[in-house]
């Protein structure tokens, strides 16, 4: 028995003023064997309005807001740091920073840093940036004064965008951070550079001009700042080599323990005993420094004795040192 073929269900178009329903000769003239690659398929466009000059300007503005973020931080917690706008309310930067942004020391150590490079950047001029490849200088930088050099990546000067691209420079003097950002541009083809960019030309320049290690551990050194923002406020502080690596010391100060890179390390070339000495000095001040209850004008007496230029006490210096310990042991007790 032939069973009939299925009906084939009716499609109903809605009526408009402007078009009518196809009739059934029209459809029934679609195969449906048609090649769907060969089918032409109408897409109406979307016209895109261009920007205003006033969106333009607008646009310039945020980007350079965005680019300068990390910058404005740096500067405003140098100043924070610098005018010490925390101590009303916290006995150290440090705790402030904790306490206030959640960073730790070394953090707003870096942001600071980081500003301090980007200062450095800016003040290549327009006319100094060789960012070409073929290492020419622009025509028109010549003509461009530093007073209108801004901190963006819009115009012809390539400057950093965020933290990570500048914190590789941090360990390289002001002069060789410019080249080494010179550099890393050249290597992203006339473009921002990525971190690993920055960080991988400032370790070949590391390695052409580091000199190799000569400390050894428990060694006293003092600590030169040499424009190295990172140790600002640690110039002239003594302290005892705890790890050598092959071109810095992990360095125990006063405060805590710091790796240091050798161009900023001077040997106090102290005898042997002295070195025992200035490490049970260390030691005591260490100590002391664990104490929670440790007045402030305790806390300044030890940051002065991290900062001699002789390997011993002199008889005043003694008894101030041993009486803070006696009021610490005391308080302990209790």
């Amino acid at each position: 028995m032939n069973k009939s073929p299925p009906k084939r269900k009716k499609i109903t178009f809605a009526s408009t003023s402007e078009s009518k329903p196809p009739d059934d000769q029209d459809f029934e003239n679609i195969s449906v064997e048609e090649n769907p690659a060969t089918a032409t398929i109408n897409v109406t466009a979307v016209e895109v309005p261009e920007l205003t000059e006033q969106e333009i300007s607008d646009r310039l503005h945020l980007e350079r807001k965005v680019e300068r973020a990390f910058f404005e931080a740096g500067k405003a917690l140098m100043e924070l740091r610098d005018r010490r706008l925390y101590r009303s309310t916290h006995k150290t930067f440090e705790e402030y920073c904790r306490s206030r942004f959640g960073y730790t020391r070394m953090a707003a150590t870096y942001k600071i840093a980081a500003a301090t490079v980007m200062e450095n950047l800016s003040t290549i001029g327009l006319q100094n940036a060789e960012i070409t490849t073929d290492g020419l200088q622009p025509p028109q930088m010549s003509t461009i004064g530093l007073q209108n050099v801004e901190i963006s990546t819009s115009g012809l000067q390539i400057l950093p965008t965020n933290e990570r691209q500048v914190r590789p420079l941090v360990a390289l003097e002001p002069e060789v951070q410019r080249t080494a950002w010179q550099q890393a541009v050249q290597v992203a083809g006339g473009k921002v550079p990525t971190g690993r960019i920055v960080k991988d030309v400032v370790q070949r320049i590391m390695e052409r001009t580091q000199v190799p290690n000569t400390y050894q551990i428990g060694e006293v050194c003092q600590i030169l700042v040499k424009d190295n923002p990172e140790l600002r406020g640690k110039g002239g502080c003594w302290g005892i080599v705890a790890r050598v690596n092959d071109f810095s010391c992990t360095v125990r100060v006063w405060d805590g323990e710091y790796t240091i890179g050798v161009k900023h390390l001077k040997s106090f070339n102290y005898l042997p005993q002295e070195c025992k000495e200035m490490q049970s000095l260390s030691d005591r001040i260490h100590r002391l420094r664990e104490n929670e209850n440790l007045e402030e004008a305790a806390r300044a007496v030890l940051k002065h004795l991290g900062e001699l230029k002789r390997p011993y006490l002199n008889e005043f210096e003694e008894r101030l040192l041993s009486f803070i310990e006696e009021k610490c042991s005391l308080r302990n007790e209790a």
